[in-house]
C-alpha cells in the first residue's frame, strides 16, 4: 500500500516552521497564543488539507483565536503572511511575509503592521543599533505624537510605552473641609477661638494673651470610587486606565482619603485589595486573576445593583467622587440602569463619566445605555489619549469649583 506523506512533515515540508513563525507574528500582534494552539493549528491543517485557502484559514482561526477582537487581526495577518497564490499546490512551502521597508499598498492595523515589521534574526540587528532605536523612540517629536495618539490605535510596543508614560501623570484630587478640626495660629472668617489653647498660652506668659490659637477645619481629598468597564469594546482602554489610576491615586490613603475600585462587565469585581499593592505591574497581574468576565459584555445596571446590595457603605456621606469609565455600550435593560444610576447619583457628591468615545468630534450618546449615563452624569470627560489624562485633574477641579 502506498504510503501517504503527512502534510508538513518536518523531513519533507516547511509547514511546521511556517506555522511557528506565523504563531510568533500573532503573539507580536497581541493575540493570546501558546505552543498548544500552534500544535492544534498544525493538526487542523492536516485534517482540512490545503486544497482551499478559505477552509485552511477558517480551520486555523478556530483553534488559534479565542477572542472576538482578535479575529480581524488574524485574518489580515494570515493574508499578509501566506500570500503565495500557489499555496494549495506548493503545500505552504513558500512563506512570503512583508519585507521591512517595503511600501504596503493597503493600510494595515497597527498591531498587524508591527507584527510583520518585527526584527528578524538577532544577527541582523546588532545590539548598538537596537539601543539607538530605543533612544530615538523617545525624541520630542515622537513624544508629542504619542500625547495625542488614541489608545485603541497603538501597536503593541507603543501601547506598552504609553502605559508607562501614563503612570507618571498626576491626578491631584480636590481637597474639601472635613468635620475634624485642627489648631492654627490664625484662620479665616470661619475659624473659631480655641479657648483651652488660649488659657494654656496665657499661663505661660503670666496671664498675658499674646497668642490666640484658633480652630479650623482639616482638609482632605474627596473619597474616590472608580468603576471601570472591562468589556470587549473597552479592552484596550481598561488596562491602561487601571495602571494610570493606580499610580495617580497611590498617595490618597496617606493624605486621609479613601479609594475604592471596581471592575464591571457582566458582573462586578472588587479590585480594591489589588489596588493596595504598591507595584503597578503586580496590581495588574492580581486584577487580571480577579476579573473573570474580561472582554465580555456590559451590564452596568446589574453591576450597580450588585454595588448597592453588597458595597453601599463604600459611598461615604454623599461626599464620594465617582469616576465611571465606560463607552456606554450597555446590553442590559435601560430601566434597571436608570434606577441604579439615580441611586448612585443620590449617594455621591459628583458622578463623572469618563468616555473614550469622545475622541470623535461628532459623538452623541445615542445608544440606550449611553443616553442614560449622559442624563445621570454631572459631566462627560474624554480619556482616550495621554493629553486627555493630563487634562483630567484640571477638568475635575474646575467642575467641582463651579458646583
Amino acid at each position: 500500500m502506498e504510503r501517504v506523506q503527512q502534510l508538513g512533515d518536518a523531513r519533507r515540508g516547511k509547514l511546521a516552521g511556517n506555522l511557528v513563525g506565523f504563531g510568533r507574528a500573532l503573539r507580536r500582534a497581541g493575540v493570546r497564543l501558546d505552543a498548544s494552539r500552534i500544535a492544534l493549528a498544525a493538526e487542523a491543517a492536516q485534517l482540512v488539507g490545503v486544497g482551499s485557502r478559505h477552509d485552511l484559514a477558517a480551520a486555523m482561526e478556530s483553534v488559534m483565536v479565542s477572542r472576538e477582537q482578535d479575529r480581524a487581526v488574524f485574518r489580515e495577518l494570515f493574508d499578509a503572511w501566506f500570500r503565495d497564490p500557489e499555496l494549495a499546490n506548493k503545500m505552504l512551502a513558500q512563506m512570503l511575509p512583508t519585507a521591512e521597508g517595503r511600501a504596503e499598498p493597503v493600510k494595515r492595523r497597527p498591531r498587524v503592521r508591527e507584527a510583520l515589521a518585527a526584527p528578524r534574526p538577532p544577527q541582523a540587528a546588532p545590539q548598538n543599533e537596537r539601543e539607538v532605536d530605543f533612544d530615538a523612540a523617545m525624541t520630542a517629536g515622537d513624544r508629542r505624537q504619542l500625547q495625542h495618539a488614541d489608545f485603541n490605535a497603538l501597536g503593541a510596543a507603543e501601547y506598552r510605552l504609553v502605559e508607562r508614560l501614563a503612570r507618571d501623570i498626576p491626578l491631584p484630587l480636590p481637597r474639601v473641609p472635613s468635620r475634624r478640626l485642627r489648631v492654627a495660629g490664625h484662620g479665616g472668617a470661619q475659624a473659631r477661638m480655641h479657648w483651652p489653647g488660649v488659657w494654656h498660652e496665657a499661663a505661660r506668659t503670666g496671664g498675658e494673651m499674646l497668642r490666640l490659637p484658633r480652630l479650623v477645619r482639616r482638609e482632605q481629598p474627596l473619597p474616590l470610587l472608580v468603576l471601570v468597564d472591562v468589556s470587549g469594546s473597552m479592552e484596550r482602554y481598561a488596562r491602561l486606565l487601571l495602571a494610570f489610576l493606580h499610580a495617580a491615586t497611590r498617595t490618597l490613603a496617606s493624605q486621609g482619603g479613601r479609594r475604592d475600585v471596581f471592575a464591571f462587565g457582566t458582573g462586578l469585581t472588587d479590585l480594591t485589595p489589588a489596588f493596595r499593592i504598591a507595584d503597578t505591574d503586580a496590581m495588574l497581574a492580581q486584577a487580571g486573576q480577579a476579573i473573570d468576565d474580561f472582554a465580555g459584555g456590559t451590564r452596568l445596571g446589574e453591576s450597580l445593583a450588585q454595588l448597592r446590595r453588597a458595597h453601599a457603605r463604600r459611598l461615604i456621606g454623599r461626599r464620594t467622587l465617582v469616576l465611571l469609565v465606560s463607552d456606554g455600550l450597555d446590553t442590559g435593560e435601560p430601566d434597571v440602569l436608570r434606577a441604579e444610576l439615580q441611586w448612585l447619583r443620590r449617594h455621591s457628591r459628583c458622578l463623572l463619566w469618563l468616555n473614550p468615545l469622545l475622541r470623535f468630534s461628532g459623538y452623541a450618546p445615542l445608544a440606550r445605555g449611553a443616553n442614560e449615563l449622559h442624563r445621570a452624569a454631572d459631566a462627560m470627560l474624554a480619556v482616550h489619549n495621554l493629553q486627555a489624562l493630563e487634562d483630567l485633574a484640571r477638568s475635575i477641579a474646575a467642575l467641582l469649583r463651579n458646583r
